[in-house]
């Protein structure tokens, strides 16, 4: 893989990543306290990094020296190699399979290969760099919180302690001596129980901050449609079936080499395309969803496939339509429109390593979409509150290839006896939504809602499992109806407390600017928090990430 091609694939992996933090900061509208799966990476790093090393010193020398400065607070040696250590699990969790596509070799050491080879920057010099941004993003907004008076809280207290509680018995598990020997053949010199505690502080804190900043973000109808006017489909969701004919599949004629690869001539690879451009277009005659799939199984080129037909994209939210698409599903349509669309590239003629004028280059036709359009939805369902109970199932057998857990019939009925027993005390009481919510409290095994007896707010179309989704919008559901459903997790005992006041596209278009505002008073923070790297020779530089031992 040539290296303009590794930056490709480097720049699509961050953009990835941003899109999903977007994403998720839009789906969540209240305070974000994600003390549950926080340091799942901490837990991870015995899984994706080797422990190459069980030889531990009483590492003073690197929880002294300051290895970065951010916006004047040290950050000890020992702390970065916590960032540096999670910086590498967070790529391999995102690059997942295709990290040898990224250059990586997790064979040898990082730093002897290169990241970026005329930058003569190393695997090991891109962690540790990744490792300083993460320090100072966090630093940025903990110092803010800490001038404003934020501590610890209880719940993060207790946080770390389970963790390191947790550590301790991989230590044991693992023949370690202690839990400071533990974290710091995990982590590098100079870790140990302590330098976690600090590390992990420093994030809860600044998230709480970030927390408590995200919700106080409030926004005026006019702030909202003032929004929606500038960008009106993006809070919208559009149906529609595609269905794409490559132009290779039409390629005929063709040299084959000794190794069996097949090699075409540009006219070959042009009657190709026309081919392809011809099958598709052959397709528009279709009036329904079923005469085009009918219409594509009857292709030629599907002579031999099985169930050849459409892809059918349900209410699609503007931000997943395929980029190729999106002008034209988007557009102002009506039911039953179809087009062909195709699917273009450009390839750039520049020499290696010469700067891309995005003008140098010969747009190909590689196959063509067949689109055709079923409607739009404004997201203007209202989102609902409700409370549940949830009965999960117990036993059952878990496949140990895929981690899938299957109850039996009698465990789902057992489960089902409890659900029934328990809407029969509710009905057998007071039926107020307060004797729901103590019911709930007491009975659920929902862990995310037994507090709070019960309650989602706020709860928007597609949010929660099929089931649950479907029970709590049904046009004609009223305040304290209740009922049973049954998903993968158990049976719900339901209870609908109201319908909130606002819709799904406000909701959105409110976190949208909620985000947009979050993001910017960050990213005011960290620009104002000087990062000044000092000291990072006690990282581990050299780290082979599976070295077969």
């Amino acid at each position: 893989m040539s290296a303009s091609s590794k930056k490709k694939l480097r720049k699509e992996l961050n953009a990835a990543a941003m899109t999903e933090k977007q994403l998720q900061e839009q789906k969540e509208a209240k305070k974000l306290r994600l003390y549950t799966g926080l340091f799942a990476a901490a837990i991870a790093v015995m899984i994706l990094v080797v422990i190459v090393s069980r030889v531990f010193s009483s590492g003073m020398i690197p929880r002294s020296t300051t290895a970065l400065t951010v916006g004047g607070t040290k950050v000890s040696a020992a702390e970065l190699n916590h960032y540096y250590v999670d910086s590498i699990n967070n790529f391999l969790g995102q690059a997942g399979e295709m990290v040898s596509l990224f250059g990586l070799d997790t064979t040898k050491p990082l730093d002897e290969q290169f990241y970026d080879e005329a930058e003569e920057q190393t695997w090991a010099d891109y962690f540790l760099d990744q490792a300083a941004t993460s320090a100072q993003n966090m630093y940025a907004v903990y110092n803010a919180a800490k001038a404003e008076g934020y501590k610890l809280s209880d719940e993060g207290k207790e946080t770390i302690d389970a963790n390191i509680e947790n550590m301790e018995l991989y230590a044991t598990m693992y023949g370690f001596g202690s839990v400071d020997a533990y974290i710091g053949a995990m982590y590098g010199e100079g870790c140990n129980a302590d330098t976690f505690r600090q590390y992990a502080e420093v994030q809860l804190i600044a998230q709480d901050y970030a927390a408590d900043k995200n919700e106080s973000l409030t926004y005026d109808d006019a702030a909202i449609r003032a929004e929606e006017a500038e960008n009106f489909n993006a809070y919208s969701a559009f149906t529609y079936n595609s269905y794409y004919l490559a132009a290779s599949s039409f390629y005929e004629g063709g040299t084959e080499d000794e190794q069996g690869n097949k090699t075409y001539t540009d006219a070959e690879k042009e009657a190709g395309r026309a081919a392809a451009e011809a099958a598709a277009n052959s397709l528009l005659t279709a009036t329904t969803a079923e005469e085009l799939d009918a219409a594509i199984a009857a292709l030629e080129i599907n002579a031999e496939v099985e169930n050849a037909k459409s892809t059918r994209y349900n209410n699609t939210q503007y931000a997943n339509v395929s980029s190729v698409l999106r002008d034209w599903v988007t557009a102002e349509r009506s039911s039953g429109d179809i087009t062909v669309i195709p699917n273009e590239s450009t390839t750039h003629n520049h020499a290696e390593g010469e700067e891309c004028t995005g003008d140098d280059g010969t747009t190909v036709v590689n196959g063509y979409y067949v689109v055709r359009f079923e409607g739009k939805d404004d997201n203007l369902t209202e989102l609902v509150n409700v409370r549940h109970i949830l009965v999960s199932f117990e036993g059952g057998t878990t496949d140990e290839t895929t981690g899938t857990t299957t109850y039996s019939d009698k465990e789902k009925q057992l489960a089902k006896v409890k659900a029934d027993e328990i809407l029969a005390s509710f009905t057998a009481g007071e039926q107020t939504e307060e004797a729901f919510a103590a019911l709930a409290t007491e009975k659920t095994t929902d862990p995310g809602s037994k507090e709070n007896g019960g309650l989602y707010e706020n709860v928007y179309p597609g949010q929660m499992v099929t089931a649950f989704n479907d029970w709590c919008f049904d046009s004609a559901r009223k305040t304290g109806d209740t009922g049973i459903v049954e998903t993968e997790y158990g049976y719900h005992v339901m209870y609908f407390v109201s319908n909130s006041g606002k819709t799904y596209r406000d909701f959105m278009i409110e976190n949208t600017l909620r985000s947009e505002d979050l993001t910017a008073w960050e990213s005011g923070l960290i620009e104002a928090a000087e990062l000044v790297v000092e000291n990072t020779k006690y990282a581990k530089t050299d780290l082979v990430l599976n070295s077969g031992k």
